[in-house]
């Protein structure tokens, strides 16, 4: 369920008003629990809207390789590795890209 116009209007102007949340709400009347409520599902909203980006680094190979035995290796900033074959399809590659967002 999307927020009303008027909490949206609230959470705007706290954002800018450089009050902390108490602050705000006392000063405009709100219930405090239920602004922290509001706040945590716009914020969830907002996160859900915003597709997450994977920073990718590509580098060719310091030798010529072979296609039969290369791979394309996927790896991520904590560690994680994805390796997978030259041969894979790019529509599925894709579609796991989107998968993952």
């Amino acid at each position: 369920m999307a927020l009303s116009a008027e909490w949206l209007e609230h959470i705007d102007a706290w954002q800018n008003s450089g009050l902390k949340q108490t602050a705000y709400c006392r000063a405009y009347g709100l219930n405090y629990s239920a602004f922290t409520v509001r706040l945590a599902r716009y914020r969830r909203e907002q996160m859900e809207a915003q597709p997450i980006l994977i920073p990718v680094q590509v580098k060719a190979p310091s030798e010529p390789t072979l296609l039969a035995g290369a791979a394309l290796v996927f790896k991520h900033a904590k560690g994680h590795q994805l390796e997978l074959p030259v041969a894979v399809s790019a529509t599925w590659l894709a579609e796991l890209f989107r998968c993952l967002d």
